[in-house]
């Protein structure tokens, strides 16, 4: 059985601009990411080279996405829902098969302060 982990941030902001502010993300937490005419970001990641495309659907909150870097391939669903003028951003994380326990969970650790940042960017924008 495969590992996986669900992250929920609350953010102070209505579903709507919590989900656009998530779409304009990449630039203001990679300041190389660079978005090319196929809509994947590009830019350097804490394991090398990496590349993110968003699936979205806004009138669903769909945020899904995929995550590849030099070590792994992520496909990660996420959901923006509304939560009255709050809203919730969840998250899951499945192990990719080419990673090992131990770099999953060195992976999580990663990622909570990433989430934290994005959190507070989100929060941030007018």
């Amino acid at each position: 059985m495969g590992r996986s982990r669900t992250i929920t941030i609350s953010v102070a902001k209505k579903t709507g601009d919590a989900f656009d502010a998530i779409l304009k993300m990449p630039p203001k937490m990679m300041p190389d990411a660079k978005i090319n005419d196929s809509g994947w970001w590009l830019f350097t990641g804490p394991h090398g080279k990496s590349m993110l495309k968003f699936a979205e659907n806004k009138s669903l909150g769909i945020l899904d996405h995929q995550y590849i870097d030099e070590e792994s391939k992520w496909d990660v669903p996420m959901r923006v829902v509304s939560n009255g003028d709050v809203s919730e951003v969840i998250i899951t994380l499945n192990k990719p098969d080419e990673i090992t326990d131990v770099q999953f969970d060195q992976r999580m650790e990663e990622l909570g302060e990433m989430f934290n940042s994005m959190k507070n960017i989100i929060e941030s924008e007018s």
